[in-house]
């Protein structure tokens, strides 16, 4: 067991770490096969391993960090994003993981592990527990682009019932970093229902308004197929219902 504390201090490694340590090929090759064989490890998938506590056989670090340590650059988003915070109304078992290098999808420890292509290159931070996750402004923007990675609009809702302030102006810059008239309209109707509670300005809703053009668009696909209505300030068509998906705490949304 000359290398299980190394090992559990790493939490998550590959085969070159274990190089690193034992500082030759061949044996680290050995330790992997020995200590995966005697349950000192677990395989989470191709040349990336965990360490595994000897007192209850589970993973020594959550799937935040496994997801992290996917790729060089890999960081948590969306859903899986809003669940570290502690933001999330549900857990879920899809871990959405946006990296610049693809990977296929993929099972470990009850979890699927799924690739999500970035569409910007800003707002990740690293936590001091060595998980790589999007801030909460462009996670909630993220959120509202990409409905099906947050468990689709009632999720949204639920979650953003939650969170106590946003920083307006990241809130901006994401949006204007997207550059999609369809996100500033979504994002103004959505987020104009929890302006108090986010403490969002007027300013805000404006600046939104003022990107959108005469298209009319919806709020989300298959929506053509639900009782709907027209939303006249942002253009949009949303369903007429959504006021009985949340019963409490969000407003009249029709």
């Amino acid at each position: 067991m000359k290398y299980y504390k190394p090992l559990l201090r790493e939490g998550c490694f590959t085969r070159y770490n274990v190089v690193k340590m034992s500082g030759n090929q061949n044996t680290a090759s050995s330790i992997i096969r020995n200590y995966l064989k005697k349950g000192y490890i677990q395989s989470v998938k191709r040349n990336l391993y965990v360490a595994v506590n000897l007192i209850d056989d589970e993973p020594v670090v959550n799937r935040y960090v496994i997801a992290s340590s996917l790729t060089d650059r890999a960081y948590i988003s969306h859903h899986t994003a809003l669940e570290y915070y502690g933001y999330a109304n549900q857990v879920f078992y899809d871990v959405y993981v946006s990296s610049e290098k693809r990977f296929h999808d993929f099972e470990f420890g009850g979890f699927t592990y799924r690739y999500v292509m970035p569409r910007l290159d800003i707002g990740v931070v690293k936590k001091p527990d060595g998980v790589k996750v999007t801030d909460l402004e462009r996670t909630i923007i993220d959120s509202v682009n990409d409905l099906e990675r947050i468990g689709g609009l009632e999720e949204l809702l639920r979650c953003l019932e939650i969170i106590p302030y946003v920083d307006e102006a990241k809130l901006l810059m994401y949006l204007k970093c997207y550059n999609k008239q369809i996100l500033f309209q979504k994002a103004g109707y959505i987020l104009e229902h929890f302006k108090d509670s986010l403490k969002l300005s007027d300013d805000f809703f404006k600046t939104c308004a003022t990107m959108i053009a005469k298209s009319v668009r919806y709020l989300y696909r298959g929506l053509d197929k639900e009782n709907a209505t027209y939303n006249k300030r942002w253009r949009l068509i949303v369903p007429t219902s959504l006021i009985a998906i949340i019963s409490e705490g969000v407003g009249e949304f029709a």
